[in-house]
């Protein structure tokens, strides 16, 4: 650790003197969830469980269960533990207040934990279906009261259920099938102050709802995050976890995206609750290794993605880019707190990066690896996506002497490595990263077969470059070029990245270039290392390259406008 100090010392200083002038803006850093692992016995059991809320100090869950000892079919039950570190107690039923002989269900609380709201499906008293009620307690340490329903500008002779409030108790977002839905939508209710009645509910609109089932929704603790359950397609079962975002609580959300494979399963997947601390996600599956019933609670980490700059590697250089970005809204460098940030890129970002510093370090991000460690053959093999390359006209591995142990060496005449179908660029922000040495003017470092040239030299000067640019009749296709020469014989890391909304080149982990490029042309071809999209004579490269990384995110390594000698490139 003793590497960071200085670094350390640094960022808090300077993240003292920023927090009196920094804007507040929201950020959201990339992240993804770990292995999921069944809570166990204690909560869940032959009968069917779903979480439903957990406590601001992390030792009360309350969840559903339809297992007997109640007051009728589907109960909310809660569950306490001593610390956030020991195992959850056994789960005790909250009784007649909440519960009724009718299913109930959906547990959600205000900050303080003095009102509860919940599902009731056709309590007495009710306006048909179900509907949403609320039952409130003095203290923490009183018992609730009777529960009353949430009256007829929350409820309807429709279904209105699964509430969420907002932490600072201004947003209600419930399930309701009512009139203006395309199936079971998500809607939101606000007031101006806690005590205020709630408004008319809105539905979230078509970024967050499908013409499928969306429900079951809730908040990451920062309000920035929004979880629901959807049955839409381009998932991957029955029904799936989605999720979308917003920068600030006064922004629309922006497009639901799917939590992916690692959550989701062919099952049923429900009821997604992040903890507050923002490092665990609980929801309910159907998913194999459960205990039976509709179902069981499961849990999995929320892992940050720390390796900033995509080398495979955490060390000072995440620091550096950390201090690059202090006081700056810059959603890839702000990884703490809660995996996904504050707001502001600070000590807290190095705070999480320490404990991952020294190890290694995961980053499901990562596709594609080539190593091009290989000692002899024509394989060149993907370490990570399984996409082999195939090594074509006789280049020479040379075990020894690449940046990053071997390397492969081309000729210059005949000499690239060919791969299958690895992305296509049209879909999704990415980063393409490789390390060469050597080159002349004209040639290619990596392109797209029936694609473009991603990577490659710019006559006559030997310039970084890409022709990776619009499709065709939107506008005409533009070269992103640099005034970075690689062709000096010199090692260098060359790389291309796609936000979404920007074209980037790098040289050495410094921007060389960029411009704006809202989609990109799609292609699904493979890889060509080392040679031009169509094999043409003079693209084929004459020098050494190694280490190739692919990654399904946009890459942030270190900016720089400190650099005389690499200035801003241009588009032609």
């Amino acid at each position: 650790m003793k590497r960071f100090s200085q670094s350390r010392i640094l960022l808090l200083w300077l993240a003292f003197m920023v927090g009196l002038f920094v804007p507040h803006g929201v950020v959201k850093a990339d992240f993804t969830f770990g292995e999921p692992v069944n809570i166990g016995p204690a909560l869940n059991s032959s009968f069917g469980e779903t979480v439903d809320y957990i406590s601001a100090d992390g030792l009360e869950m309350y969840y559903d269960s339809d297992r007997p000892g109640g007051q009728g079919d589907w109960e909310v039950y809660v569950t306490r533990r001593s610390t956030p570190d020991s195992d959850w107690g056994a789960p005790v039923n909250l009784g007649s207040a909440v519960n009724s002989a009718q299913p109930d269900y959906g547990a959600a609380f205000s900050a303080d934990g003095l009102e509860l709201y919940s599902s009731s499906y056709n309590r007495p008293g009710g306006y048909g279906g179900i509907d949403i009620w609320i039952t409130r307690r003095t203290t923490k340490s009183d018992p609730w009261g009777q529960a009353v329903n949430a009256g007829p500008k929350i409820n309807t002779t429709a279904d209105e259920a699964l509430p969420w409030i907002s932490k600072d108790g201004l947003e209600m977002y419930f399930t309701s099938n009512k009139p203006g839905s395309q199936s079971y939508d998500i809607w939101v209710a606000r007031r101006t102050t806690r005590d205020s009645d709630w408004g008319t509910p809105v539905n979230l609109g078509l970024t967050v709802n499908s013409a499928s089932v969306d429900e079951s929704a809730s908040l990451s603790e920062d309000g920035l995050t929004l979880y629901v359950m959807s049955n839409r397609a381009g998932g991957y079962g029955a029904y799936d976890i989605w999720l979308t975002k917003r920068r600030t609580v006064a922004d629309g959300w922006g497009q639901a995206k799917n939590a992916g494979p690692k959550v989701n399963s062919p099952g049923f997947e429900y009821g997604a609750r992040v903890s507050p601390d923002g490092c665990t996600l609980y929801f309910g599956s159907e998913r194999p290794g459960g205990l039976g019933g509709f179902g069981d609670i499961w849990q999995t980490p929320i892992i940050p993605i720390v390796d900033l700059n995509g080398d495979g590697k955490v060390n000072g250089l995440e620091v550096h880019i950390l201090t690059e970005h202090l006081g700056q809204y810059e959603p890839l460098c702000d990884i703490g707190p809660m995996a996904w940030g504050d707001g502001i890129v600070d000590a807290k970002d190095l705070s999480v990066l320490d404990q991952y510093a020294g190890k290694e370090v995961y980053d499901p991000t990562l596709v594609n690896h080539w190593v091009l460690d290989e000692v002899e053959g024509i394989v060149a093999h993907d370490t990570v996506g399984g996409k082999d390359g195939f090594a074509m006209g006789g280049p020479a591995w040379q075990p020894v002497g690449g940046h990053v142990d071997g390397a492969l060496r081309f000729d210059g005449i005949d000499d690239y490595v060919s791969t299958r179908l690895f992305i296509n660029p049209a879909q999704r922000p990415f980063s393409i990263f490789a390390w060469v040495k050597g080159g002349v003017p004209g040639q290619v470092i990596l392109s797209q077969r029936v694609g473009a040239d991603w990577l490659s030299t710019k006559p006559p000067d030997g310039s970084l470059m890409t022709t990776l640019s619009t499709p065709p009749g939107i506008i005409p296709p533009q070269t992103l070029t640099s005034q970075f020469v690689i062709t000096d014989g010199q090692w260098h890391r060359v790389g291309l990245v796609w936000d979404g909304a920007t074209r980037s080149l790098y040289v050495d982990d410094v921007e060389v270039a960029h411009d704006t490029q809202a989609q990109l042309a799609g292609s699904a071809g493979g890889l060509y290392l080392g040679v031009g999209k169509h094999l043409e004579p003079g693209s084929f490269w004459s020098g050494l390259i190694d280490d190739v990384r692919i990654y399904k995110r946009a890459v942030k390594p270190l900016r720089s406008t400190s650099l005389p000698d690499n200035p801003k490139g241009g588009v032609t």
